[in-house]
């Protein structure tokens, strides 16, 4: 993980066109301060870091990475949903579009989904359901890590985990995509 960089607070401050003085009113410390974190003298208390952030329009994790996050996509079209996963820990998360996360230290990136191949799945509908069954190992090496279900109206995620079952249920709510990680071969998506 890194650490916020002198010439990322200048930065963020003169596009505010703050002064050292007026930015250290406002989270309660000394221009001096403010001069020692640009010139990379000494470095912002952690305690510091949102009202920093705050003061600066930037969230903290734009703050941490010293990269500027826009969102596009104002509109959260739920089929442009994009899905992160921790190598770390195997923490799933789910965005409306592309965003920074970080999990474990980790800055997180995008995954990006390949066809599914037929016969790697097969998709059922009983009663109200769809039920999904994989063709994939689930050892403790290979194994699929989520499934996900996604339509106009929602999204649905199963976390999986090696050695049990390779199939997830869903309430069916209508035509979408389907989605599953493999923890060697990554994302893989198809239409339903």
């Amino acid at each position: 993980m890194s650490y916020i960089n002198g010439k990322i607070i200048k930065e963020l401050r003169e596009r505010k066109n703050l002064t050292q003085k007026q930015l250290g009113e406002i989270i309660s410390v000394s221009d001096k301060t403010v001069s020692k974190w640009e010139t990379e003298k000494g470095l912002p208390d952690i305690t510091l870091l949102e009202p920093l952030s705050k003061a600066l329009g930037v969230s903290v994790a734009e703050l941490l990475s010293g990269e500027s996050i826009v969102n596009k996509n104002r509109a959260g079209n739920i089929r442009k949903t994009k899905f992160y996963v921790c190598p770390v820990c195997g923490n799933v998360i789910s965005a409306l579009g592309e965003g920074a996360f970080s999990c474990c230290g980790i800055k997180l990136p995008v995954l990006f989904a390949e066809k599914a191949s037929e016969g790697s799945f097969k998709i059922e509908r009983p009663e109200n359901d769809i039920f999904i069954r994989f063709d994939h190992p689930m050892t403790k090496e290979h194994y699929i890590s989520f499934a996900a279900y996604i339509t106009y109206s929602g999204i649905a995620v199963k976390k999986l985990y090696p050695e049990q079952e390779p199939e997830v249920r869903f309430p069916f709510s209508g035509k979408g995509k389907v989605f599953f990680f493999c923890n060697r071969d990554g994302l893989f998506e198809a239409d339903f």
